[in-house]
């Protein structure tokens, strides 16, 4: 199962780098995409986005865009810290007004937001991702943050069943199907600068 996936992570990376996609060292990255901002973008025409109050964002590249327009558009962003090595932090819009682009950032994350142990209730969730498929199957960049950061948000009881959990990626990250384990957290919704897919 491991080499399975390692074998797609490798295949994206390469397939990303050799298009001019993604910068060429993406690999062992969540890679940021061309028209990572448009993806972002689309996702706020979304219903889903629209009655989202609180929306936690993974600290990859990609979804720079996405944590910026959580903040311009008045909503409270939730961000881990990369690699989980300084927990959760929270920002409020109201604290960061005028500075959105800047706080977006993980410097600026720091910056502009607290860290906090206990994780209110959150509306949606966007992950960044090296591979999707549409039976919502998702694969990170292989030490298991994007798993962690959810299953996390589940055991707190911040997000349920139905709370949207998304990844923005480009139409080449999209593949027939990733091979699931149990740890594995699956996504049900997948945003690309061309489209939206419920899985």
């Amino acid at each position: 199962m491991k080499f399975e996936k390692d074998s797609i992570r490798l295949m994206i990376w390469n397939i990303l780098s050799e298009k001019g996609i993604s910068y060429p060292d993406c690999k062992g990255r969540i890679p940021d995409f061309k028209g990572s901002d448009i993806a972002a973008d689309r996702l706020k025409l979304t219903n889903e986005w629209k009655s989202s109050k609180t929306i936690f964002v993974s600290p990859d590249t990609a979804q720079i865009k996405v944590r910026e327009n959580v903040l311009t558009d008045g909503k409270i962003l939730i961000m881990a810290s990369p690699k989980m090595l300084n927990g959760f932090l929270i920002l409020n819009p109201s604290d960061v007004s005028g500075n959105e682009i800047e706080a977006s950032t993980i410097n600026g994350a720091f910056k502009y937001g607290k860290r906090i142990d206990t994780l209110p209730n959150v509306d949606m969730v966007v992950e960044g991702s090296v591979a999707v498929d549409k039976y919502g199957g998702r694969l990170g960049k292989g030490r298991g943050y994007g798993d962690m950061e959810i299953d996390i948000l589940m055991k707190q009881g911040s997000i349920g069943e139905n709370t949207p959990i998304v990844s923005t990626v480009h139409e080449l990250q999209i593949i027939d199907k990733i091979p699931m384990e149990k740890h594995d957290e699956n996504i049900n919704m997948i945003v690309t600068p061309e489209r939206i897919m419920r899985t």
